[in-house]
C-alpha cells in the first residue's frame, strides 16, 4: 500500500501540533520545521481543517491546534479521509480501462490486502505516535519550542 505525499504531510502537521500541544504554530513554522512548500501545505491544513482535525484560530496572534485529544484522532480514519479519491490500482477508479478486469482477480486481492492495511491502522491513534520515550527527540527534531507565533 502506499499513501500520498498528501497523506504522510497529513500525518506530519497533525504530529508536530501535538508535539507542540503549548502553543499555536503558524503553517511557516509546520513547514519550516519539515522543510517542505507553505503553499502545499495550506491546501493540506485548509482539508485537514475541515474535515474536523484541526482548528484554525484567527488574529495577530492566531494559529493551529488539534481540534481533538491525540487519542481521538484515528490513524485510519485519518488516511481514509485523506486518500479518498486516489485508487489502488486503475480497475478501483470510476475511469477503469483496463481490459481483463471482467476476468481478473487481482481488484478483490488487493481489495481486501487494503482492508487489512486500513483494520491495522485503525488500531492507531496519533497518541500512539507520542511515545513519552521519544517526546523529546520529537520536540528537539521538529524545533517545538521555537513555534511561537
Amino acid at each position: 500500500m502506499h499513501i500520498t505525499r498528501y497523506t504522510d504531510y497529513s500525518l506530519r502537521v497533525l504530529l508536530y501540533l501535538a508535539v507542540n500541544d503549548k502553543h499555536l504554530a503558524t503553517i511557516k513554522v509546520i513547514a519550516d520545521s519539515y522543510g517542505i512548500s507553505k503553499n502545499h501545505l495550506m491546501k493540506i491544513v485548509q482539508h485537514l481543517s475541515a474535515k474536523g482535525y484541526v482548528e484554525a484560530v484567527r488574529g495577530k496572534n492566531g494559529g493551529l491546534r488539534l481540534a481533538a485529544k491525540p487519542e481521538r484522532i484515528n490513524i485510519g480514519k485519518l488516511v481514509r479521509d485523506m486518500e479518498q479519491g486516489s485508487p489502488l490500482v486503475e480497475c478501483f477508479g470510476a475511469d477503469n480501462e483496463c481490459v481483463i478486469t471482467p476476468a481478473c482477480q487481482l481488484k478483490h486481492i488487493l481489495a481486501e490486502a487494503m482492508e487489512s492495511f486500513f483494520q491495522t491502522l485503525d488500531q492507531y491513534s496519533l497518541a500512539d505516535m507520542l511515545l513519552p520515550k521519544n517526546m523529546k527527540g520529537l520536540a528537539r527534531i521538529l524545533d517545538a519550542s521555537q513555534s511561537k507565533p
